[in-house]
Parts: C-alpha cells; sequence; structure tokens
C-alpha cells in the first residue's frame, strides 16, 4: 500500500513539474521577444536560461554562450558550453570555445579549437590568430605555416585592425602577417636575427606605412642593437 501511495505521489508531482513547464514555455518565449524587441541583452540571456532549463536544447546552449562572449563574460560563456573539444559541436560552439579561451589567457586550449575551426573553414583570419599564438607558445615552424597559408591567401582588400594606438587602424591581412613573420625571424635567435627581422618588418611597412606596431617593433629591436654588440 505504502508503494502505491509512493507511486501515485510521484505519478503527481511529475503531472504538475509537466503541466508547470507547459504553461511557463510559452511566457518565456514572449519574453525571449520582448527582450530582443528592446535590444536588452540581460534580458535575452535570462530568457534563453530559462528556456532552456524548461526545453533544453543546444542551439539555444551556443546562442546563450555567443551572447555571453559578446558581452566580454568569456568564463560565463565557456561554463556554458564546456571547453572540451567534440566532433559534434557546431561551428558557432567552436568558435565561442576559440575565442573566450583565449580571451582568459588560456592558449593551450583555445588553439585546440582554433585548429578545429582552420579545419573546417581556413581562413586568413583563423590562420592569424592560429599564427600569433602559436609564436607566444614557441611552435615557430607551426607558425610559418599559417604565416605561409595567409599571406598567399590574402589580397589588399582583406585588413586586420589594431587597438594598441588611441585611435584604432587598420592594415591589409599580407602586412599583417609579413609582421608576423618578423616575430617569427627574430624568435629563431634574438641574438643574430636582429637586422633580418628589421628588414621584414620594414617590408610590413611598405605595404601599410601606417603600421605602428611594425613601427614599435622596429624600435624596440633598433635599441637592442648597442645591448647585444657589447
Amino acid at each position: 500500500m505504502k508503494k502505491i501511495v509512493t507511486l501515485l505521489i510521484l505519478f503527481c508531482t511529475a503531472s504538475t513539474f509537466s503541466q508547470s513547464n507547459k504553461d511557463l514555455l510559452p511566457h518565456y518565449k514572449k519574453y525571449y521577444k520582448q527582450m530582443q524587441s528592446q535590444a536588452d541583452i540581460q534580458g535575452v540571456i535570462n530568457a534563453l536560461t530559462h528556456l532552456n532549463i524548461l526545453e533544453p536544447s543546444q542551439a539555444r546552449k551556443d546562442t546563450l554562450a555567443t551572447l555571453y562572449m559578446n558581452e566580454g563574460r568569456h568564463v560565463e560563456a565557456l561554463n556554458t558550453i564546456g571547453i572540451e573539444k567534440n566532433e559534434s559541436d557546431s561551428d558557432l560552439a567552436v568558435q565561442v570555445k576559440a575565442f573566450s579561451l583565449k580571451a582568459i589567457n588560456d592558449i593551450d586550449q583555445a588553439l585546440i579549437h582554433y585548429e578545429e575551426l582552420f579545419k573546417r573553414k581556413p581562413n586568413p583570419f583563423i590562420a592569424y590568430e592560429l599564427a600569433e599564438m602559436k609564436i607566444r607558445t614557441g611552435d615557430l615552424m607551426g607558425a610559418t605555416r599559417n604565416i605561409t597559408f595567409g599571406i598567399a591567401n590574402s589580397d589588399r582588400e582583406i585588413v586586420r585592425n589594431y587597438y594598441e594606438t588611441q585611435q584604432p587602424y587598420s592594415v591589409p591581412m599580407k602586412a599583417a602577417f609579413t609582421y608576423l613573420k618578423g616575430l617569427v625571424k627574430i624568435n629563431e635567435d634574438r641574438e643574430n636575427n636582429i637586422d633580418a627581422a628589421i628588414s621584414i618588418l620594414n617590408d610590413a611597412l611598405a605595404i601599410a606605412p601606417n603600421f605602428n606596431l611594425a613601427k614599435i617593433s622596429i624600435d624596440a629591436l633598433n635599441a637592442q642593437k648597442p645591448t647585444i654588440q657589447e
């Protein structure tokens, strides 16, 4: 008898919960659309969170993680979809993992997902990110492969933005890759490759005379010469 009563309670509870979900779903769907119409990002995030609890969906999770990422809330984005590499991940999920892991400076994990992005859709923008991170981790051969791809697949219409100055500026992607090529050269041999690296960085400046970061790097390398000669 006790078992029957317990089962009845569980059945009634499950039915009530199911009914509650059916009642709440339309409400949060309307709430979601309303927040979208008001451009209320936090409201959209709240609505998607509730909808994903009531009616779990990977697509909603990906969208929610993307919203967090776009708001600069990278830890929340990663907590939403995880950091593991999954073959079933959508392109959007891989992008969120790659961008957010780099943003929190987890370069080793970020590289895994950037490599997956490049495998799915190779393009100069992803190649640049890969090359830059590989220089930081000391994988100069890997960086050179990405730089070679980038130079071969860039034209003057494709640009990269830089933000180290008060006024952001853009340079042709070919100049950006040439700059990275200079960084590879100096990292190969910091004592003997200064002039060679400066020459490459000057090539970048020839393509983009406004390339402030290349100018800074050339000045820094020239400043090292007396120290090394001593």
